[in-house]
């Protein structure tokens, strides 16, 4: 028999890994601010109009002013992140960047243990060792290819992935911790992301060198599917007794999708031996989830 939450983590990750393969096509050969400025103003106007529909909006716009700059921290952390990630997706092949990229609960794993004392397991510990050798064979594939560790692309999506971690520690506080509305985080979040990216891109403009900018129907794609990937994952957590450590496994394995669909569409290299990487990638995040 199906479990009740299968559905909605099945359709989250669905709609990650097609996140990413959108994300790739709208920045490839494109100026990435304008990109990811116009990708989440679509991703928020859905939201609003959605939240209207439901009748969410306006519950969720009660906010305090304590909460609404706890709400500016994780927007801060999540630009932040994004403007690495989205310069990484320009500059390398989509096989490696979002396997590199779905590793982040990895680091949050490792932050767990250093800041709320969670001490992992045997089988946990192998999982983490797992998947630091699935880094270290993309690493290899990356040397291959003309992607060393050193070079900007891969320091910034290493850099994307340790602030994305940073940030879903964060979101552990303010959930768990502070108890949070999550309609509310999620709105707010959103509109800032708007305010400081729009923010960020006029700077560019102004006092940066400007890559030249093509409008790709990828772009709105871009946000609209990362806003419904992530009202599937809520609406699952949201179930009675739904497991969150298999609902993230099944999430995790959105770069399965982006893997094999991104792979096809962008004619990345070396792909046979990616897959080897991939499962080892898979596997470890398999034993954190399950063991």
């Amino acid at each position: 028999m199906l479990n009740y939450w299968w559905l909605p983590t099945l359709l989250s990750a669905i709609g990650l890994g097609l996140y990413d393969v959108c994300k790739k096509h709208s920045v490839k050969d494109n100026s990435v601010m304008p990109v990811l400025f116009l990708a989440t103003l679509s991703g928020t106007a859905f939201l609003v109009i959605l939240s209207a529909i439901t009748g969410e909006l306006f519950p969720a716009l009660a906010c305090s002013l304590r909460d609404f700059l706890l709400v500016l921290l994780k927007s801060l952390l999540v630009s932040s992140s994004w403007i690495c990630v989205y310069y990484a997706m320009r500059e390398l092949p989509i096989s490696i960047a979002s396997p590199i990229r779905s590793t982040s609960p990895l680091w949050t794993m490792i932050g767990g243990i250093l800041i709320f004392r969670e001490i992992p397991t045997v089988c946990q510990g192998i999982g983490m060792a797992t998947i630091l050798f699935g880094y270290l064979l993309f690493s290899k594939l990356g040397n291959k290819e003309g992607f060393p560790w050193k070079s900007k692309g891969m320091q910034l999506i290493i850099a994307g992935t340790l602030l994305g971690a940073v940030s879903a520690l964060y979101d552990k506080f303010l959930l768990n911790t502070l108890h949070l509305n999550r309609q509310m985080l999620q709105l707010y979040f959103s509109l800032d992301l708007v305010i400081m990216l729009g923010a960020a891109w006029g700077i560019r403009c102004c006092f940066g060198k400007s890559h030249p900018f093509v409008w790709k129907w990828s772009i709105p794609a871009t946000g609209i599917l990362l806003i419904i990937a992530d009202y599937c994952y809520f609406y699952a957590l949201s179930l009675t007794d739904a497991p969150i450590s298999m609902i993230s496994l099944v999430r995790r394995c959105s770069c399965v999708v982006s893997f094999f669909i991104g792979a096809m569409i962008f004619k990345d290299k070396n792909l046979k031996e990616k897959t080897w990487a991939l499962i080892l990638l898979l596997a470890g995040a398999a034993m954190l989830a399950l063991l």
